[in-house]
């Protein structure tokens, strides 16, 4: 982009910041993440100009407020999840509509594979899973393996390999993107033909009933590990006007602070599926967990952002 373009664009958000000085932590704090993305930027294509000189000082000055108005870490740590990641996820929101669709689509492939072909969900689920399932069925506890193993060693070995599985598809988005979509693929697929394993049988709505207590943050939250990932990948492949370089590491940073924003969503889900899932609820306490689990989901990254989003434009 050229300096005078760059300016341009800019100026009436630099006179805005420097003849408008707030105290409100919340707000200073974004206009100085703004103020610093900008210095960066001109710092690495216009070293030598007068405007980095400028940007530079107003940065300054604004992190002389930042410090006297500094919170501490617990008001930090409300300040992200209250704004600061509402605002970032709603920048992605093309990215996780992208992010479901994909899912969603694998799923129905996985559904109508097994359909078609008997040993399919033995070659998605392995041999191991599908025997004993069917031993459960025999045994009228089709879902006896959420109560087969110790609560507390269950919570944490099922919470970790939730957060690496979606690490692992927000990290596959440096591959420009098609490594998160194939994570999205084969966990869709996989989806899809265990639901249709249960639905051969006849015990589809038992087993949502009982799966999706935890599965709906869980699967949601693969969906949105996924939207991360996008992130970074598309950041690589469409860098707009900024250089190819910055593009990618303003994806990276946004695709990881989604991806860590996640970490409370799947340790929920282990604790649901841990202690709760294991249990014999009625239908109507099964179905509330679920509804109120996707309401969330529905409500803070998809709904919240954009009011969030319309509440600060001027």
């Amino acid at each position: 982009m050229r300096e005078a373009l760059f300016v341009k664009r800019n100026t009436d958000k630099w006179r805005d910041i420097e003849q408008n000085p707030t105290n409100d932590p919340d707000e200073l704090t974004d206009r100085f993440v703004e103020l610093t993305d900008d210095l960066s930027y001109a710092r690495t294509f216009y070293p030598d100009s007068k405007v980095t000189r400028y940007l530079n000082g107003l940065a300054g000055q604004m992190h002389r407020g930042l410090m006297q108005n500094r919170r501490d870490e617990r008001s930090r740590f409300l300040t992200f999840w209250k704004y600061e990641l509402p605002l970032l996820f709603r920048q992605s929101h093309r990215m996780l509509a992208l992010s479901a669709g994909i899912f969603l689509v694998a799923s129905i492939l996985g559904w109508v594979s097994a359909a078609h072909d008997n040993t399919f969900v033995r070659l998605i689920l392995g041999d191991q899973y599908v025997n004993m399932t069917l031993e459960n069925i025999k045994k009228g506890d089709p879902l006896g393996v959420y109560g087969s193993s110790d609560q507390a060693s269950m919570f944490v070995q099922i919470t970790l390999n939730n957060i690496y599985v979606a690490f692992r598809t927000f990290v596959f988005g440096l591959f420009a993107s098609f490594g998160t979509m194939a994570m999205l693929f084969y966990n869709g697929v996989m989806l899809g033909s265990f639901q249709y394993f249960f639905y051969e049988r006849g015990l589809l709505l038992d087993s949502v009933l009982k799966i999706w207590i935890h599965g709906t943050l869980e699967i949601s939250a693969i969906v949105i590990a996924g939207c991360a990932g996008l992130t970074v990948g598309n950041s690589l492949l469409f860098p707009g006007t900024y250089s190819r370089l910055e593009s990618f590491k303003r994806g990276i940073k946004q695709g990881l602070k989604i991806a860590i924003g996640l970490v409370p969503i799947f340790i929920t889900a282990g604790f649901l599926e841990s202690f709760v899932t294991r249990l014999t609820l009625p239908p109507l306490v099964s179905g509330s967990i679920i509804l109120i689990s996707a309401a969330f989901i529905g409500w803070y990254f998809i709904l919240y952002p954009i009011q969030l989003n319309r509440r600060i434009q001027p």
